[in-house]
């Protein structure tokens, strides 16, 4: 069992990522006010020192802690800790992403009565707290002060009211706001007009870079609390990437499957090893990458290497794919950097990596075939270091060989394969946890009593879906993946009768052919079907030599004419409805073609 110490954003984010192991586990806080669905978990509150955690530990045979609490809950990190010491078990900490301000209003102290002292020092009179309720009681020499008027900003609940008279603040004092709308809570500054701010470094998800910013632009000086340094941990991690993977790797039976790394990544990792080696900087055994969504990730590093004229350097990484069926698993993913005398990252033609010849792939014909998230990753890691020119040749052994065994030559990538990614992980993949994965959310959605389900492929058409559906809770909204039959065929076995399917066009023009599972290692976009459909549904001959010319299934979208347009996509949208109203017998269908820029552009 694992045991999570919650209370915060990145707690609800560990309970996210656990719950797709399909597991038990506990989950701790302090209070009981925080709403978190744990469908696998056993919540528990109550604040727990030593000795309490360690008899829960052993009660519950806990094998793995999860610190995801507060980053000021200093006795609680310790508590965590020291039993792990005691019982000898890993412990990961979920922290925060710090942004690192610049501003120059920004006085940083390490307590609060050092920040109490210099806020008096420096005669300020007006001040605004927003450190939280808990933290009144600390900075009492400031707001008893007859010559300092003092005022809080505390979460918009009962109970926060009731904390802070306890502590003796008056209530006139308190400014209240509600996390959902942290952004517009800002202008109580404004309101206020405090002649200085106090707050604490408290990371990304706790609004800092925000609060900064606001206090910045109304030119209020602000006096920042350091958080307080951590204990030892096993792994520390900041996003549900790192997470999972540290998981997998000091509990490895937790989860069914284990996640990886994308091409894409590894080949960003390989480049700014290969720039620290040419810069002087030893590369070390990790590399360090951003992910698109922010995270940070570390990927080992196979070997680095300075060429003997030391004018270029090259290293590379072994990809784990984790127990995805890639292909490209335990292959060498590496990349040689050199300095250019023009400005900005220049990538180049490596060994194993295909070339494009075809248009539509969002590349340059006769451009390597790197696709623009990994351009994007490799970019920002390689200015990190270096402002310079730069570069980059990314090469893969094996590439030419793999090749044979996809559909790159369909797609017009030759002598090569393509380095891909759009979020620098790769969720492992498998038939029967997936589908299982799709039937729990399901069954929680008919529970709920929810009314409809909408079914989607993944989190961008999820988004663009939602706005029609403002009223349903999250639990409503199920990605289907690639599986759209087996889906619907659980809908209706699970007695649910309304059920709304979103999908795209990469999608659609295989499910219009009557393919229910959509995997591209399974099938691809058919140009002779949709010439066909094209054909039969009246649409002129310019169409059918636009279809013929076509890569990717999303340049129908802007190679059609408005005519055309209409009939063709009509006829998709039909062909889809066709396959799959079968499949929810008793139910109501509502199917919705989306464009890339998320417009419902077809119904029925």
């Amino acid at each position: 069992m694992i045991l999570i110490l919650g209370g915060t954003t990145e707690g609800r984010t560990a309970v996210q990522t656990l719950e797709k192991a399909g597991k038990e586990y506990f989950y701790s806080t302090k209070g009981n006010m925080q709403e978190v669905e744990c469908r696998q978990g056993i919540r528990i509150d109550g604040g727990m020192d030593t000795d309490r955690m360690q008899a829960f530990c052993r009660e519950n045979n806990i094998r793995l802690l999860i610190d995801a609490a507060h980053p000021f809950a200093a006795g609680l990190h310790q508590t965590v800790a020291q039993t792990a010491q005691a019982l000898n078990i890993p412990s990961i900490r979920f922290e925060r992403q710090y942004p690192q301000p610049e501003y120059d209003n920004i006085v940083w102290c390490m307590s609060y009565d050092e920040a109490t002292e210099r806020i008096k020092a420096s005669g300020h009179r007006r001040i605004l707290a927003l450190t939280g309720v808990q933290t009144i009681s600390k900075l009492r020499p400031l707001w008893t002060d007859d010559s300092c008027t003092c005022f809080f900003r505390v979460l918009h609940r009962e109970e926060s009211v009731q904390e802070a008279v306890r502590q003796g603040f008056p209530e006139s004092r308190l400014i209240y706001y509600c996390l959902e709308k942290e952004p517009e809570a800002n202008a109580a500054f404004a309101e206020i007009n405090p002649d200085a701010i106090i707050t604490k470094e408290s990371g990304t998800s706790g609004g800092f870079e925000e609060k900064l910013q606001a206090a910045h632009q109304l030119h209020i000086p602000v006096y920042v609390i350091r958080r307080p340094s951590l204990p030892a941990y096993s792994e520390t991690v900041t996003g549900p990437h790192g997470l999972r993977r540290a998981v997998e790797k000091l509990l490895p039976s937790f989860y069914p499957l284990r996640s990886g790394f994308t091409t894409g990544s590894c080949a960003t990792a390989a480049a700014k090893a290969a720039l620290q080696t040419l810069l002087g900087v030893p590369a070390g055994d990790l590399c360090s990458i951003t992910l698109p969504d922010g995270e940070n990730i570390s990927i080992p590093v196979f070997k680095a290497a300075l060429s003997p004229d030391g004018k270029s350097a090259t290293a590379s990484v072994i990809k784990d794919a984790g127990d995805d069926p890639d292909i490209t698993n335990g292959c060498e993913i590496g990349a040689t950097v050199s300095f250019s005398s023009d400005e900005g990252i220049h990538f180049l033609k490596g060994e194993g990596v295909g070339t494009v010849t075809l248009p539509g792939l969002g590349i340059s014909i006769g451009e390597p075939a790197i696709n623009a998230t990994p351009r994007k990753m490799i970019s920002r890691e390689l200015h990190s270091l270096y402002q310079g020119g730069i570069d980059v040749t990314v090469f893969i052994p094996s590439g030419r060989e793999l090749a044979k065994r996809t559909f790159n030559p369909k797609l017009g990538i030759i002598d090569g394969l393509s380095v891909l990614g759009t979020s620098g992980i790769v969720q492992p993949f498998s038939n029967e946890a997936f589908v299982n994965s799709i039937r729990r959310e399901i069954e929680v959605c008919k529970a709920m009593n929810t009314g409809r389900l909408v079914i989607n492929s993944g989190a961008k058409s999820e988004r663009y879906v939602k706005q029609l559906y403002p009223e349903l809770p999250p639990q409503a909204f199920v990605h289907y993946g690639n599986f759209i039959g087996r889906t619907l065929e659980i809908a209706h076995e699970t007695g649910l009768r309304c059920v709304t399917l979103g999908i795209m066009i990469g999608k659609a023009v295989k499910l219009a052919e009557g393919h229910l599972d959509t995997h591209s290692k399974k099938v691809v976009m058919n140009k002779d079907f949709l010439k066909a459909l094209a054909r039969d549904t009246g649409c002129s001959s310019a169409a059918i030599e636009v279809i013929g010319q076509i890569t990717l299934a999303r340049e129908l979208w802007t190679g059609l004419s408005a005519e055309d347009s209409s009939l063709f996509f009509n006829a998709l949208t039909e062909r889809c409805y066709r396959y799959t109203a079968p499949l929810l017998p008793d139910g109501e269908l509502t199917l919705l073609l989306i464009d890339e820029e998320g417009n419902i552009r077809y119904r029925i």
